[in-house]
């Protein structure tokens, strides 16, 4: 359901999604301006407000670069795109997790390339690892950021200190990269 909140002296247009698999609260603004909050079941509506408040400085700059920016540099993509792209997406990162992987031999189970709408990449427990077929138009650097990234999931499924130690091995500017992802989205 759509709802407006003034936050920064600004009225800001959202969109208020209950989710029953949430565990938390989650927004997203997307290149094309909207901005959707999502939450679990049975979170009071102040408590959303509250949440959207907290991260005004964060969404109000999120949607001035998405209206700055304009259209022409985000590529929007449709199923046809996926099809086409993803086993070029696939044999991209199995070449880059054989660079990767060479000299530490990590296990894991299996890779897939998906459509999805807000992640890079993911391991799962079972050790598969997940990455979006946009990984390909993502500069080379920050394609092997994510990758290594997911790899060293494998040996610390979490991101304690010996998670981004070991991490930094394999991307030394891994944390300058990191910060330029969170701030381009």
């Amino acid at each position: 359901m759509k709802k407006i909140i003034k936050i920064r002296k600004r009225k800001v247009e959202y969109t208020f999604r209950v989710s029953r698999r949430a565990r938390r609260m989650r927004l997203a603004i997307y290149c094309d301006g909207n901005f959707v909050v999502t939450a679990p079941q049975g979170t009071d509506l102040n408590m959303v407000e509250g949440f959207i408040a907290a991260k005004s400085r964060w969404i109000i700059n999120k949607l001035d670069y998405f209206k700055s920016s304009g259209k022409r540099i985000f590529i929007k993509t449709n199923r046809a795109d996926f099809l086409k792209y993803r086993q070029k997406a696939r044999l991209f990162v199995e070449s880059r997790i054989q660079f990767f992987n060479k000299p530490y031999q990590f296990k894991f189970n299996k890779i897939n390339i998906k459509n999805q709408k807000t992640r890079w990449g993911s391991c799962s427990k079972k050790g598969n690892l997940n990455f979006n077929y946009k990984i390909l138009l993502l500069p080379p650097y920050i394609a092997d950021y994510i990758i290594a990234h997911e790899l060293c999931h494998l040996i610390e499924f979490n991101h304690s200190g010996k998670f981004w130690n070991f991490l930094k091995k394999l991307v030394p500017d891994c944390l300058e990269i990191r910060r330029e992802l969170k701030r381009v989205g």
